[in-house]
């Protein structure tokens, strides 16, 4: 029972305070875009891979989100974690080895299979794809000024 109470206390915490997770250095300037893949038959009925906007995105459509990220900055910077939130109604695709995810707004990071979340009869239960509310990536240890990188990563719309 003791383990069910701390659990809820964790999470709780982290939905209570999620905007200290994703704050952002100063130097760091991101830019982010959402596509649609879709598969269409074409006129000779072969199945054909289409990227889109996503004006109108319907249950089973394949999110893809790319994050170009800069250090604007004049020094380097070091330890940086870029931090997402997930998108409600999408379920992560968790193929990426580096991509921490949290169950709980940010407060607890790890695998999907290291993470717990409390049952209503006092229990736990792993963690499953759909429970989680942000993700990260720890870029490396010290980015120079100028230094440019990109990050996409997917999810499927329920």
């Amino acid at each position: 029972m003791a383990l069910g109470r701390l659990a809820w206390a964790c999470l709780l915490t982290g939905l209570v305070a999620p905007s200290a997770v994703l704050a952002q250095h100063p130097d760091m300037q991101l830019d982010s875009r959402m596509f649609v893949e879709r598969i269409q038959t074409d006129l000779n009925g072969r199945a054909r891979r289409i990227v889109a906007s996503p004006d109108r995105r319907q249950p089973g459509d394949q999110l893809i989100f790319i994050v170009d990220w800069r250090n604007t900055g004049q020094r380097p910077v070091r330890g940086y974690s870029l931090v997402r939130a997930v998108p409600r109604g999408t379920t992560l695709d968790l193929s990426d080895p580096t991509m921490q995810v949290s169950i709980d707004g940010g407060e607890h990071w790890g695998r999907i299979d290291q993470l717990w979340l409390p049952t209503p009869l006092g229990g736990t239960r792993r963690a499953i794809a759909s429970d989680i509310t942000h993700i990260r990536w720890l870029l490396a240890n010290e980015i120079p000024p100028g230094e440019s990188g990109r990050l996409s990563y997917r999810l499927l719309a329920r």
